[in-house]
């Protein structure tokens, strides 16, 4: 009898996990994703609607025979996930239910170079006034994640030098965010969360091998690796940034030479143009002038393709992706930016490697890193910190 008791309680955490980590689901899909028999799952299921804690809803897809059944989904009582986004001169709060919808989103901009400590305060109160106008506050909240641009090391939530935010760097930025919140708070950088919320939302949803590149001040790579985010041993795996292009070329902000970052990135773009154009300050201005076909807008951009792809393709070399999906702000330059990148990529990756791959813009645009950070709260989350 206490082996049964047993049985049911891991297969009811089982089941719980599963749609907070995934989302909506039918009941064939929990089946499979959960590991567990459908008829398990019909029992589980059923007695979790009894609690209140899972609801039904929209029809899902049918691919084959078979009449669609409905998802399945946790209810809106039983938490909510916070997702912060730090830029280097913009904050983002979101926040969602445990079914994956965002309810709330609160951007603001600051000035260059914060001190960390007023960036957390910020957050703190940004996340506060977003959750006031949901009608609830922080004791609603599972779970809090947060996108830093730069390095972080797993075991120690610590910011590495090339964090392109100085003020951070050697903070334990895991632990000051947590201790800011009063709960744990998860943290990781901008490139690995973007690559997350397009891979559960966006471009890279339904593959299995993805690489998610920002493409902005920095230059990272999210990766998903058997259906998993990978970020490696320590978390600092896709800095493809600080991957030598240009042996002897720029001094890197890291202190070494030729880095894909000391060749390219959104300030050497617009650097390159502002030289033929003085008014240009902003990305905007150069794919305004790239849209109107001007030739030093369309080359600096042509120019930050042709890096990136050849950088991309010693990546596709090692890893072998089915799909890579083009972020951050540089991406919305189109087909300028990509048609470049494509070549330069399939010029240095092996052919099978480069036959595999399909080059994307992301879908989420400047929204992929805070909705990346929601979807790791859900993801470190566990049925054990749910309400009711």
């Amino acid at each position: 009898m206490i082996r049964g008791v047993q049985v049911r309680t891991d297969g009811r955490a089982r089941v719980v996990n599963t749609l907070l980590h995934l989302g909506p689901l039918s009941r064939a899909e929990l089946s499979r994703s959960a590991g567990l028999a459908p008829s398990t799952v019909t029992g589980l299921v059923a007695g979790l609607q009894a609690e209140g804690l899972v609801t039904e809803g929209e029809r899902a897809a049918v691919h084959g025979p078979g009449r669609p059944g409905t998802r399945l989904a946790l209810h809106r009582s039983a938490g909510l996930a916070v997702g912060l986004d730090f830029g280097k001169r913009h904050l983002t709060v979101a926040v969602s239910d445990l079914a994956h919808e965002i309810l709330a989103e609160q951007w603001v901009g600051h000035e260059p170079d914060l001190p960390a400590v007023e960036q957390v305060a910020r957050a703190r109160a940004l996340v506060d006034e977003a959750l006031a106008c949901l009608g609830t506050d922080r004791s609603a909240v599972v779970g809090i994640g947060a996108g830093i641009p730069g390095p972080v090391h797993l075991a120690t939530g610590h910011l590495g030098d090339s964090t392109i935010l100085p003020g951070w760097v050697d903070l334990a930025a895991a632990e000051t965010l947590s201790e800011a919140f009063g709960q744990s708070v998860q943290v990781d950088n901008d490139a690995n969360i973007g690559g997350l919320a397009e891979w559960m939302w966006g471009s890279g949803r339904g593959s299995s091998h993805a690489v998610y590149v920002k493409l902005s001040t920095g230059i990272g790579a999210g990766l998903i690796v058997d259906g998993r985010p990978f970020a490696g041993f320590g978390g600092t795996a896709g800095e493809i940034g600080h991957i030598r292009i240009e042996p002897g070329g720029p001094i890197c902000r890291c202190g070494r030479r030729g880095c894909l970052e000391a060749v390219t990135g959104s300030g050497l773009v617009v650097s390159r143009v502002r030289i033929g154009h003085p008014e240009v300050r902003t990305v905007a201005d150069v794919l305004a002038l790239a849209r109107a076909g001007d030739a030093r807008a369309v080359e600096a951009l042509a120019h930050c393709g042709t890096a990136v792809g050849t950088a991309l393709g010693a990546v596709c070399n090692v890893l072998n992706p089915e799909v890579v999906v083009l972020g951050g702000e540089l991406a919305a330059a189109g087909a300028v930016i990509s048609g470049p990148l494509v070549e330069a990529l399939r010029a240095a990756t092996v052919r099978s490697a480069a036959d595999d791959v399909e080059v994307r813009t992301g879908e989420l645009a400047e929204r992929a890193e805070v909705l990346g950070a929601v979807g790791l709260a859900l993801r470190s989350a566990s049925a054990a910190d749910l309400r009711g």
